[in-house]
C-alpha cells in the first residue's frame, strides 16, 4: 500500500545488515498518523531488526526513513528519540536500581506537544499497579510491571510514534489482557502505534492494518479484516 500525505512514518528500500550477514533487503512500510501498524513474522524474520534500524540502534546499510516528512535515517539514536519515536524494547530493559517514581519522572518530555500531556499521575491512572508500586525498584517488579513501566517511561515522552516490540511475551494471561486493554485505550486516544506480538487474534482487534516480513523481505501488507479473513497467511508466514 502507497503512503498517504499523513504519514507519520515512511520506510523505503530499507537493507540492514549484521557485518556480511545481511538481514532487511529492501523493506518498504509506512505507518499513517494516529494508526495502528501490525508488524508480523516468525521468529528471525527480521521484525526487531527494522525496529532497530528505525530508531537508530542499528545502522542501515541503504534506503531511505522518513519520519514526519523529515530524513531520519543515520541520526543518532537520542536524536531519533527527541523527534517523537518511542520504543518499548523487547525485554523491557527496566532500570533495576531505579525505582518505578524515578523512572517515569526522569523520562518526562512532551515531544508531541500535547495539550494534556502524559505525566506520572497519568501513567498511574492507566496502571493503578504501578501507583501501588511507585517506590519499589525496577528489580522488585514483576515481569508484567517492569512491561507496564516501560510503556508508561515510553509514554511519559509523550511520542507521536510509540512501537512496542512483542509487547506482551512471556505474561501470565490476566496480565497480558491487561496490557491489551491499555493499548486499546491508548488507541481510541488517538496515538500512534507501530507494535510487534505473536497473538495475531488479539492484533487483529487492535491494528488497523498489519505487515508481514519474510526472511528480510515485506511479503505481505493488508487490513486487519483481510488477515481474518486468509487464514492461510498464517500457516505461511506466522506458524499459527
Amino acid at each position: 500500500m502507497t503512503a498517504g500525505a499523513s504519514a507519520l512514518l515512511q520506510v523505503e528500500r530499507l537493507e540492514t545488515a549484521y557485518g556480511a550477514s545481511q538481514v532487511l533487503f529492501g523493506v518498504d512500510c509506512h505507518v499513517e498518523a494516529g494508526e495502528v501498524l501490525g508488524l508480523l513474522g516468525r521468529n528471525g524474520m527480521g521484525k526487531t531488526t527494522l525496529i532497530r534500524t528505525i530508531c537508530g540502534l542499528t545502522r542501515a546499510r541503504s534506503g531511505s526513513i522518513r519520519f514526519g516528512g523529515s530524513p531520519v535515517l543515520g541520526l543518532p539514536a537520542d536524536r531519533i528519540a527527541r523527534l517523537g519515536i518511542a520504543l518499548v524494547p523487547e525485554g523491557r530493559q527496566i532500570f533495576p536500581n531505579l525505582t518505578v517514581d524515578e523512572h517515569l519522572t526522569a523520562f518526562i518530555a512532551n515531544r508531541n506537544g500535547a495539550a494534556q500531556p502524559w505525566t506520572p499521575g497519568k501513567v498511574y491512572r492507566l496502571f493503578p499497579r504501578l501507583a501501588e508500586r511507585e517506590s519499589h525498584m525496577g528489580n522488585q517488579l514483576s515481569g508484567g510491571e517492569q512491561q507496564m513501566l516501560a510503556i508508561g517511561r515510553a509514554l511519559v515522552t509523550n511520542p507521536k510514534l510509540l512501537i512496542l516490540d512483542e509487547a506482551t511475551e512471556g505474561l501470565a494471561p490476566l496480565i497480558r489482557e491487561e496490557i491489551w486493554r491499555c493499548l486499546d485505550q491508548l488507541r481510541d486516544a488517538g496515538q500512534t502505534i507501530l507494535i510487534v506480538d505473536k497473538y495475531v487474534n488479539r492484533l487483529i482487534e487492535l491494528a488497523d492494518r498489519h505487515v508481514i516480513i519474510e526472511r528480510g523481505r515485506l511479503a505481505w501488507s493488508g487490513s486487519s479484516a483481510e488477515l481474518a479473513a486468509d487464514r492461510s497467511l498464517w500457516s505461511r508466514y506466522l506458524g499459527a
